[in-house]
């Protein structure tokens, strides 16, 4: 370790949600971990999507930025020293003089089902059955799956869509597992739902470490707890979803696996109302993670894909 890194007091920057800071902290103790004799402090920061809950309508139309921006501002202004994100919040370019300097090992990227009392599994749900999601993938694949399910639109914070199960308004919820996982609430999870019926989003499970391009200490100290694996397998799907040109607009899914050496990558893409989809995997060699997810994104918009995403956008 350097001597400036002794003296020099690492300022990790995130979101004030509960979910932000018990992965920030998570991702903190991991860092002192591998650099004891470095101080790391936690500041908290209010995003735009924070502050206006109005601009949530507009999150669920695609704008990525309303969760990352000010704190993207903060680390370019030298306020933070490392950013801390959900990996599948975070836009697929990155500001100039900001790079993803790591990425820790991701927890489980599958959805969950949270139901009340007989509403326990996606498959054995009651015609009609009222579900809630914020989410325009888990909505389209849901309508995909169950065509006779109820999908509500539900909003909020991860204690707020809990506490609205067995509502008068919702039977059961959808959500990331990570989440729950990280907020020490796996029991609540009353089911896992199988990615051959739901595909995750982007890189969701994973987390971003953020710095400045040009910060060699904060680079070298984010770089100590990246996962290579995850890594590989969150570039396919994130040059995946850049392929396609979709950000969050259209309702799009993507789940890679490492088989050996190989990554494979399987992608989804369907009409807001779930009536048409297309899914399809490509495999190849890890190291080529970026041009196997670009490569399935170029095959699946050839396949009608670019309607779907153009339709999604109106």
């Amino acid at each position: 370790m350097s001597g400036t890194s002794r003296t020099r007091t690492i300022t990790v920057g995130t979101r004030g949600s509960a979910l932000a800071l018990a992965q920030t902290r998570l991702v903190v103790a991991r860092l002192k971990e591998e650099w004891p004799e470095t101080e790391f402090r936690i500041q908290t920061i209010q995003t735009h999507g924070d502050r206006n809950r109005e601009s949530l309508d507009v999150a669920a139309r695609g704008d990525k930025g309303l969760w990352v921006g000010e704190i993207e501002r903060a680390l370019a202004e030298s306020r933070i020293d490392i950013a801390v994100h959900s990996l599948k919040d975070l836009p697929t370019e990155q500001p100039e003089g900001l790079e993803i300097a790591s990425i820790p090992k991701r927890v489980d990227p599958r959805d969950v089902l949270i139901g009340k009392e007989g509403f326990k599994s996606l498959a054995s749900l009651p015609k009609g059955a009222r579900v809630g999601t914020s989410s325009a993938r888990r909505r389209a694949f849901l309508k995909a799956y169950r065509p006779d399910l109820d999908v509500r639109d539900l909003r909020g914070n991860v204690d707020t869509r809990l506490a609205a199960v067995g509502t008068d308004t919702y039977d059961a919820v959808i959500l990331a597992a990570a989440g729950l996982i990280r907020l020490d609430l796996r029991h609540r999870i009353d089911e896992f739902v199988d990615p051959a019926v739901l595909l995750p989003a982007p890189g969701q499970g994973a987390l971003a470490l953020e710095t400045r391009s040009d910060d060699d200490l904060a680079v070298e100290l984010a770089y100590a707890v990246h996962d290579r694996d995850t890594d590989d397998r969150t570039t396919a799907e994130r040059e995946f979803l850049a392929g396609l040109g979709a950000g969050c607009v259209a309702p799009v899914g993507a789940l890679a696996n490492l088989k050996g050496g190989s990554l494979v990558l399987e992608g989804w893409v369907g009409s807001l109302d779930g009536g048409r989809v297309i899914r399809a995997t490509i495999e190849g060699d890890a190291e080529e993670a970026a041009d196997l997810g670009a490569q399935l994104a170029e095959d699946m918009l050839a396949q009608g894909g670019r309607e779907l995403v153009e339709a999604a956008k109106v």
